[in-house]
């Protein structure tokens, strides 16, 4: 399944989107797999998931064809 990276998440990934095995069926799975895949996102402050536009908790299940992205934090001014 695809997953749309922004910021510097797509920085640590070296893509805008990357690949990510359907056993991670759910955001906790996912973000897993991305600390595993890709360490530096740990020391991220924060690192939101968003599951069809919309920030997803750890429990949200992803179903295939579900638009997925990942959100680093953010500042602004």
């Amino acid at each position: 399944m695809g997953l749309l990276l922004f910021g510097v998440a797509k920085d640590i990934a070296g893509a805008a989107m990357i690949s990510f095995p359907a056993t991670a069926t759910d955001v906790a799975a996912l973000k897993e797999w991305l600390y595993e895949n890709y360490p530096p996102l740990r020391q991220l402050s924060s690192l939101m998931i968003a599951v069809n536009r919309e920030y997803a908790a750890d429990s949200q299940l992803i179903h295939a064809g579900d638009e997925v992205a990942v959100i680093p934090p953010v500042s602004g001014g």
